[in-house]
């Protein structure tokens, strides 16, 4: 099967502009940007139009169904993995042709993605991320001992060895990576967001099973002291970092460890929280993290660190996900924030092949009206105004 995008403007995922097409695709993966016209079994016109790569959301919760962590852990899987499917095809509507899940998903669900049953972005999974006792993920009120116990998200696990194990399982069944909190957080009630969680021994015994096995550790952390402890003990990427200094963010680098900013969820729930029944504690914990996030990104760029792009939006607020895009624009510029979510995040979950529009890479890409580096708005504009491409063939 053979496509060509013709009089189309490119952005390629690395370049500081846009070059000249057309883009030819044969069997799902593009053979060549630019050059003469060629045959193909479907010609799309794009005058007008600029191609980019599939988007990558590093940070995007399929099973993330509720704010309410206690309600969406006491759901029954099934229920779940059905929004689930609802929220991810939503996604791939929007041009997110992969999305990372950092605490969710399992062999079930991206079986069902391989095999075509749902239309969805390619799909890599941690399964329920790890927490310690009374640390970010453990959705009990200090005064409560009711147990959401389905761990659809979050399994609550103590101890070098069960660490060991519950890796080692997660690897066995197909995870991309895997997840730890490392710091307190917004929607949990009883963890202050400043300290550090898990002691040194127990995120080594994670980041070294995980790197046995060639895959490695995201790390949820907010604080400079949460970052570092993360960062020291082997973990390659740090979720949110909200509150990074200049000290921390020299460290990451120094250690080729990524930030994932994930701005838009600050942004959606200061602006949403409270008519969507956020707790107060929450609320107020947001508003902590929600205006340090810019800065944390320029922090980790003077310091030279790799700065990828999520969105970690929960519930209702997963239609804010391209308003990501605009939030770190306003911070990088088009060009940077662009790159962020797409070569750069490629570069992250280690798919060379995909982010990027060049030979040899798979043609998961997106058409976008107007010229977006001009005019970025073309970018979040909504899913009406663009084409999206998975694998070569156009799925929306």
């Amino acid at each position: 099967m053979s496509l060509s995008i013709v009089n189309a403007a490119v952005f390629d995922g690395v370049s500081d502009g846009l070059v000249d097409g057309p883009v030819h695709v044969q069997d799902g993966r593009v053979v060549a940007v630019g050059g003469p016209a060629r045959p193909a079994d479907r010609v799309l016109d794009a005058r007008g139009r600029t191609v980019l790569p599939g988007l990558i959301d590093a940070h995007c919760h399929a099973y993330g169904i509720d704010l309410d962590m206690l309600a969406l852990e006491s759901r029954p899987l099934s229920y779940v993995a059905l929004m689930a499917a609802k929220r991810l095809a939503a996604a791939l509507a929007r041009g997110f042709t992969t999305v990372r899940d950092p605490a969710g998903g399992d062999a079930g669900l991206a079986r069902a993605i391989a095999e075509r049953v749902i239309a969805a972005p390619r799909y890599l999974w941690t399964g329920a991320a790890l927490s310690q006792t009374g640390g970010h993920g453990d959705v009990r009120a200090a005064d409560s001992d009711v147990c959401g116990c389905g761990a659809h998200t979050v399994e609550i696990v103590d101890g070098v060895d069960p660490l060991r194990v519950a890796v080692r399982d997660r690897l066995r069944r197909g995870a991309h990576a895997i997840k730890i909190m490392a710091s307190g957080g917004v929607v949990s009630l009883t963890d202050p967001i400043r300290i550090p969680q898990y002691s040194a021994e127990e995120i080594r015994a994670v980041t070294e099973e995980a790197a046995r096995r060639g895959s490695y550790v995201a790390a949820h952390a907010y604080s400079p002291e949460a970052i570092r402890h993360a960062v020291d003990n082997g973990v390659r990427t740090v979720e949110h970092g909200n509150l990074l200094d200049a000290e921390t963010a020299a460290a990451m680098a120094a250690a080729g460890a990524f930030l994932v900013p994930t701005l838009a969820a600050y942004d959606a729930m200061e602006r949403r929280g409270a008519e969507l029944g956020m707790p107060e504690v929450s609320r107020r914990k947001n508003r902590e993290v929600l205006e340090a996030g810019r800065k944390a990104v320029e922090l980790a760029r003077s310091a030279g660190v790799r700065v990828g792009f999520g969105t970690d939006l929960m519930g209702a607020l997963e239609d804010e996900q391209l308003h990501g895009l605009r939030l770190q624009v306003e911070v990088d510029g088009p060009v940077a924030a662009l790159r962020s979510a797409t070569a750069v995040n490629a570069d992250l979950i280690g798919r060379g092949d995909l982010g990027r529009v060049a030979e040899g890479c798979v043609a998961d890409l997106l058409i976008v009206d107007g010229d977006p580096l001009a005019d970025p708005s073309v970018l979040w504009a909504g899913p009406h105004n663009r084409t999206v491409v998975q694998a070569g063939e156009v799925v929306g």
